[in-house]
């Protein structure tokens, strides 16, 4: 009953912004010198290639629906799927702006009819509150459009101190670089890719961090950029956990043991680019005879949607309780629901997941916002309760809508302080 019920909705809206420009490129306008035949032609195409786009929007969806193309498996076909995106963004713009215009319009009739006589809005008004309605939409269409052009591998370096009490004297100046999700399937181009590792490589990091999210479903996405992340250089290592995409759990599989293998083939992905996957386990680092405690565990969400397949107690059986404890978690929300208050010997958790929703804002000394803020209570930085720090990462790649606004990808950069010492 609910997908009728859209159904009708989407079919009102695209009539409406159909009359709407309709009304706008053959209303007052038009040039009615031209003959009458050549006129009829010029509204019929504009009608076949309007409802032609539509037609092409639900066979786009229906063959991702039904499984025939997976966009993973079609790198390009992420482009054809932000066309219709934007496209649908700027209908929706354009319908909010033109109910209320008809809504004014109709308040215009009413007090003409009922009171003065008299219309507020001539013919030539009308039609540009009917345009303005119309080019409304095109404002979130460009914006999104310049995201998409100048923003996706337009890689920004966060750089933040993290003061401690607790901090071991060994780990003074530890430089940490985080990345997350990649989501290489979304990846089109492999050279600009380069420039991140490259980034990375600059910093000089004594310690690497991936928080998940490799692919977007399939192990295979991340083949043609093994060679380029094997490149990244680090004192101790490179260090990873498992995100929810990286399960396959989201891709149609025709059989049980073909997920199984494709699973396997991202673990040994991991391997291959010398990176030490943690599954609910941990690894002590030895620096200048203090011990650091890499904690990893697979994915763990408070939010109902998203896989708990991660196991703290699991991951933290034998961690010594002198060393420093840091935890390396993909989905931000195990923060309040595990590990403040409860795991207080964990003194900076490194998340990923939100991506900062690619779209928003943060200026400095002014504020900051994503839609990401509606749904996570930490979406993007540094946050602090107590003595424990979180870090969410706000993504290398990108996932659906190629491109960012707002809110750049990102390579971290953590130095560790001792507060004693400041």
């Amino acid at each position: 009953m609910g997908f009728f019920i859209f159904l009708a909705l989407f079919f009102a809206m695209e009539i409406f912004v159909f009359r709407l420009l309709k009304t706008v490129f053959y209303g007052h306008g038009e040039n009615h010198d031209s003959p009458v035949l050549e006129r009829y032609m010029k509204r019929i195409w504009f009608g076949v290639v309007y409802w032609g786009i539509t037609a092409a929007f639900f066979i786009n969806w229906g063959i991702q629906f039904y499984g025939i193309i997976h966009y993973s498996e079609v790198p390009f076909w992420i482009y054809i799927n932000a066309f219709f995106f934007l496209l649908y963004i700027a209908k929706f713009a354009s319908l909010l702006l033109g109910l209320l215009t008809e809504l004014l319009l109709f308040g215009d009739r009413a007090i003409n009819f009922f009171f003065s006589g008299k219309s507020y809005f001539s013919p030539s008004r009308k039609r540009f509150l009917k345009i303005s309605a119309a080019a409304f939409g095109l404002l979130p269409f460009t914006t999104l459009l310049y995201g998409m052009v100048r923003n996706p591998y337009r890689y920004k370096v966060y750089e933040s101190n993290v003061v401690l009490d607790d901090l071991l004297p060994g780990l003074e100046n530890l430089k940490i670089v985080q990345i997350s999700d990649i989501h290489a399937g979304s990846w089109v181009f492999q050279d600009p890719v380069g420039r991140a590792v490259d980034m990375i490589n600059e910093l000089e990091p004594d310690l690497v961090l991936f928080t998940g999210d490799l692919v977007n479903n399939l192990a295979s996405e991340m083949q043609p950029f093994i060679p380029v992340f094997k490149k990244i250089k680090s004192r101790y290592g490179v260090y990873s956990v498992l995100g929810n995409h990286d399960y396959g759990d989201y891709f149609r599989w025709e059989r049980e043991e073909d997920k199984r293998a494709n699973f396997q083939q991202l673990l040994d992905t991991h391997k291959a680019m010398g990176w030490k996957l943690l599954r609910n386990q941990s690894e002590l680092v030895e620096i200048d005879e203090d011990q650091l405690a890499v904690i990893g565990v697979e994915n763990y969400s408070a939010l109902p949607q998203f896989p708990r397949y991660g196991d703290l107690d699991k991951a933290m059986a034998e961690v010594p309780e002198s060393a420093f404890k840091i935890l390396l978690t993909h989905d931000p929300t195990h923060w309040d629901a595990e590990i403040v208050n409860q795991n207080p010997d964990i003194g900076i958790t490194f998340s990923g997941h939100t991506h900062g929703f690619q779209f928003g804002f943060e200026i400095p000394g002014v504020g900051r916002w994503s839609p990401g803020s509606m749904i996570y209570d930490q979406w993007a930085g540094l946050y602090k309760k107590g003595n424990q720090y979180l870090y969410v990462n706000r993504g290398l790649g990108y996932l659906g809508y190629p491109g960012r606004v707002g809110i750049l990808p990102e390579i971290s950069l953590l130095t560790l302080r001792r507060k004693t010492l400041l």
